[in-house]
């Protein structure tokens, strides 16, 4: 047989050729005017089968006061919200009305590999008129979604929410649920974000320190620290306000494709329990989600049911879904606030039972600064100035006990200038929110928290692979450095070959200074956060800068699954890798 290969031509160019064709049976409507705001595709359902068609095109679209071109699907911004049902089998299919290739990935869907929707990998994409029928099982239930994986056209609006619901009951119980899908919007070209992003990495930063930062410094700290404190991040060519790759400076975000400004209520009655789908549907942004006055009963993560854990506010990864229930008390209204995890602006709806009210937006919280333990610099730093987020690692000490044995490789790294940094001493942070969240008043929820409510298999993992994330911010280069205990990979087309049925343990290392949120087609990630065989389910983990973290998976899905990080510009510059279940 011939060996496959794979290119990164192949797997990244927009204008690929399609090789796989379906057929309609019947017209494809047209439809009139972009629509904004989440309804419920058209479909087809019979006792064993949930049927749909998506159209996908671009289009003149008008967001807020300013009209941009996006690509629509079924002329929707974002996609209409697909419904499937557990035990029936889901067919999509999906025509492709623009001049270049593209794809659909059912975000965390357990699915034959052929239908994962990864131009490159599993098919050659969907070519321009043409057709393709995605037909697979649906095995699971919760909140999910869908998006594009060519090129950048994950940031023009190819995305939309979907649901699969239970085949039983669900072990909580709510009267309305509303979805919110949260994104990112340019009016800019991705290709030219991009461009900047590879001259510049600090772009679209406008958090920059001034000089009145840097009198309060030498003021509160004292010259000698402040200039050993400056010259620290000087070496690493970064600010401690990067924090975001992408900024307010260019975004608008949004909820459910609509603006902060139009602000569109979401209705309750009063006395009712109300679910919130929440869906990270960005492509680089984290969002710090909260409901002034209201506490957030987490039910799910990732789609999968948790013990009810509540909170005030979440921190969700790009690309990661959390179900929440609310009891709003009176008519409200409550304001939905999601604001950018740098603060450089927000997405904003309300809920509430009179649609004449909405509710204002709370005040900006101000831009966090990294501490130099995100430069795994916390040791040996007593003479220096130590920042907020480090104040809060250090007074914890010590690893989360929850972490168990995730030791990582500690000889010599041969990752070269594809890293602007090498931390020697990652950390667990399970229990740490995040920084900006350090020390809140608020609760706030980490992965600690989560406990899964189904038992998983407790067996132990057959071997190691160790994953360090590297990055170098000023060439904006990314990449999944991997170690099986022989050799050292980073390319994507060096496979990462897993045997069938194996459990294996990934410990991450990350040795850059942003937060990335990684993904694993196919597959689960039982997060290792000392709930034993109660490890929640993820299909997105984040891990934050200077972390290590340990997760199992079970090698149960034959064929080549896309793993990478869902920042979208991490990914399009090599923080990308196959694994290969043979």
């Amino acid at each position: 047989m011939k060996k496959k290969t794979f290119s990164r031509r192949t797997l990244l160019k927009s204008g690929l050729v399609a090789g796989a064709v379906g057929f309609f049976n019947r017209t494809i409507p047209v439809y009139g005017a972009s629509r904004r705001g989440i309804e419920v595709a058209d479909h087809v359902e019979s006792e064993n089968r949930v049927e749909y068609e998506l159209v996908i095109r671009k289009e003149s679209l008008l967001l807020g006061a300013r009209e941009g071109t996006a690509i629509t699907l079924n002329d929707s911004f974002p996609g209409p919200l697909i419904r499937l049902k557990q035990g029936k089998e889901a067919l999509i299919r999906v025509k492709n009305e623009m001049d270049v290739s593209t794809s659909v990935h059912w975000h965390g869907l357990i699915l034959p590999n052929i239908m994962d929707g990864v131009p490159g990998v599993v098919f050659p994409g969907i070519a321009p008129g043409e057709y393709y029928t995605y037909r697979f099982p649906v095995v699971q239930s919760g909140t999910y979604w869908y998006h594009s994986h060519t090129g950048l056209q994950e940031q023009l609006g190819h995305y939309g929410p979907l649901l699969c619901d239970p085949a039983h009951s669900e072990p909580f119980e709510f009267d309305i649920e509303h979805v919110l899908i949260l994104s990112d919007w340019t009016f800019e070209d991705p290709h030219e974000v991009l461009m900047h992003l590879k001259k510049w990495e600090g772009y679209y930063n406008y958090h920059k320190r001034t000089i009145f930062d840097l009198l309060r410094n030498i003021r509160e700290d004292g010259l000698l620290r402040t200039l050993q404190t400056r010259a620290m991040w000087a070496k690493m060519r970064m600010s401690p306000r990067d924090i975001a790759d992408v900024t307010g400076a260019t975004y608008t975000y949004l909820i459910n494709g609509r603006t902060p400004l139009e602000n569109l209520p979401l209705r309750f009655d009063p006395g009712q329990r109300v679910r919130l789908r929440i869906i990270n549907g960005s492509a680089s942004t984290y969002f710090d989600l909260r409901i002034p006055g209201l506490c957030l009963k987490v039910v799910q993560a990732d789609g999968q049911n948790v013990r009810p854990v509540e909170v005030d506010e979440i921190r969700i990864a790009v690309a990661e879904t959390y179900d929440v229930i609310v009891e709003p008390r009176g008519e409200g209204p409550y304001p939905i606030f999601a604001e950018a995890m740098d603060r450089s602006g927000y997405a904003l709806t309300s809920l509430t039972a009179n649609p004449a009210l909405k509710a204002p937006a709370p005040p900006l919280r101000p831009p966090p600064e990294r501490g130099m333990e995100a430069m795994d610099m916390h040791k040996g730093m007593k003479n220096m100035h130590e920042m907020e987020d480090m104040n809060a690692v250090n007074n914890a000490n010590a690893s989360f006990p929850g972490c168990g044995d995730c030791a990582a490789h500690h000889e010599s790294y041969p990752f070269g200038p594809d890293a602007a940094m090498i931390v020697k001493n990652p950390r667990c942070m399970l229990d740490k929110p995040g920084i900006g969240l350090l020390g809140s008043k608020r609760r706030v929820l980490t992965y600690s928290d989560l406990t899964g409510l189904e038992p998983v298999d407790a067996r132990s993992p057959d071997r190691t692979l160790e994953i360090h994330l590297t990055g170098n911010m000023e060439r904006f280069i990314w990449k999944m450095w991997a170690w099986d205990g022989r050799r050292w990979s980073s390319e994507f087309h060096d496979l990462l070959k897993c045997k069938r049925g194996e459990r294996l343990k990934i410990v991450f290392v990350n040795h850059t200074m942003m937060e990335h949120p990684i993904h694993l087609h196919g597959m689960w990630m039982y997060l290792q956060n000392g709930k034993g065989c109660h490890s929640p389910r993820k299909h997105t983990i984040n891990v934050k800068p200077a972390e290590k973290m340990c997760v199992y998976v079970d090698a149960d899905a034959m064929g080549n699954w896309a793993f990478h990080c869902h920042i979208l510009y991490h990914m399009h510059t090599g923080m990308f890798r196959i694994a290969q279940i043979c």
